[in-house]
């Protein structure tokens, strides 16, 4: 397995554990457990934004400026769904 490889899959499981903890911190009563959950999802972003730099660093990964006009595009369409 290659170093891209190995990175990918911990990113997908990076966005997982996402998940879990904007789930829990999102349904906890106890402001303790909500505490800790929403530090454990500020260090888990703080993992995949790390991951993601990575795999842009290596190839992987790119991305690319979107267009101006595209974001009005898509602002346009949703205003006039709502």
């Amino acid at each position: 397995m290659s170093d891209i490889d190995l990175l990918e899959e911990y990113l997908l499981m990076i966005k997982s554990n996402v998940e879990v903890y904007v789930h829990g911190t999102i349904e906890s009563s106890n402001e303790y457990i909500k505490e800790l959950l929403w530090d454990g999802l500020d260090e888990t972003l703080k993992h995949q934004e790390n991951t993601f730099l990575m795999l842009n660093s290596l190839g992987s990964y790119l991305t690319e400026d979107t267009k101006h006009d595209n974001i009005n595009k898509v602002i346009k369409k949703l205003e006039k769904d709502m």
